[in-house]
């Protein structure tokens, strides 16, 4: 049976894209069926992930990122 892949979804304070993922996300995964990592608690993240967030990591492999929607997060949990 194939394990499914736990995704993270980076995010910041503020963000309306990111709620919208984070709703997305809760809604096709259930509130405990992912991760939030806020990039303002670290100085690395918030250099690589500033003006791309939110940001879909599923594996360690950047899935998507701005407008994430349904179908990206379907072909991210597919691969």
């Amino acid at each position: 049976m194939r394990r499914m892949p736990r995704p993270t979804l980076y995010v910041r304070e503020g963000c309306h894209l990111c709620e919208d993922a984070s709703v997305l996300l809760d809604d096709m995964l259930g509130t405990d069926g992912w991760d939030a990592v806020e990039i303002d608690t670290d100085d690395d993240l918030l250099v690589r992930y500033a003006h791309r967030i939110p940001v879909l990591v599923v594996d360690g492999e950047e899935r998507a990122e701005l407008i994430i929607t349904r179908p990206d997060v379907e072909a991210a949990l597919a691969r």
